[in-house]
């Protein structure tokens, strides 16, 4: 995949996207070939430092002892300390995983985290982890790792060889949408065992709008009155 292309294909899905009255995301799709994701080791697990903010909010909750209650509460959206944990049940551990991105976990107190946390969390892979950045010693710094978090996209494959990522609104300028693009593409290149050969197509749309291959020419919609000649013809 080409820069030139995707600010191409960034032009072409503005120009054929309907207007919203609220701002959609630009959606990377990066289907992969050649892996077998049912073994541990061929599935994709990793994390993407992108050039540029996506202009979303990143929401980040911190689960830390009091040694880090200050520096979370004042970095974090959200700050749960150990002396909490047992207050927390399944159905609120649910509603707030559903409102994190990112959860921070003080190192020492991980055992803990991952009994009253692990099977909520650890079912949406969303476990506090070391290779983002997440767990944090407990006379470590709060604040550079959630700025850090803003500028970060997880990159996984999950039940099949697909990749999807939000690279940013579509508020954004052109260019640093495809910065971001290239990072999470150079990233998904240098972890996959074949390169290029195992990217099958990539695919770039608005979160409501029509999907266009990277490459590739936006295809017209198939209209209501197209679909009814055909089924004319068909009956002939």
């Amino acid at each position: 995949m080409e820069r030139k292309e995707v600010l191409q294909a960034i032009k072409t899905v503005r120009e054929n996207s309907k207007k919203r009255n609220f701002t959609e995301s630009f959606d990377l799709v990066i289907n992969l070939k050649g892996l077998n994701i049912k073994k541990e080791e061929e599935k994709i697990n990793s994390y993407v430092n992108l050039p540029h903010l996506r202009e979303r909010e990143v929401r980040i909750t911190a689960l830390v002892g009091q040694e880090l209650s200050t520096k979370a509460k004042e970095a974090c959206n959200n700050t749960i300390l150990l002396e909490d944990f047992q207050k927390q049940d399944k159905p609120a551990i649910k509603k707030l995983a559903k409102k994190t991105e990112f959860f921070i976990a003080q190192a020492d107190i991980m055992p803990k985290v991952a009994a009253t946390f692990g099977r909520v969390l650890g079912q949406r892979g969303q476990m506090p982890n070391p290779k983002a950045g997440c767990i944090v010693p407990s006379t470590g710094e709060i604040k550079p790792i959630v700025e850090k978090l803003k500028r970060t996209a997880k990159i996984e494959t999950k039940n099949e060889q697909v990749i999807k990522t939000s690279i940013g609104l579509a508020s954004m300028d052109d260019e640093k949408l495809a910065d971001n693009a290239m990072a999470v593409y150079n990233t998904v290149i240098s972890v996959v065992p074949q390169e290029k050969n195992n990217i099958k197509n990539i695919i770039l749309k608005l979160s409501m709008g029509r999907p266009l291959v990277v490459g590739k020419k936006m295809e017209a919609p198939v209209t209501k009155i197209e679909t009814k000649k055909e089924n004319v013809g068909a009956k002939k």
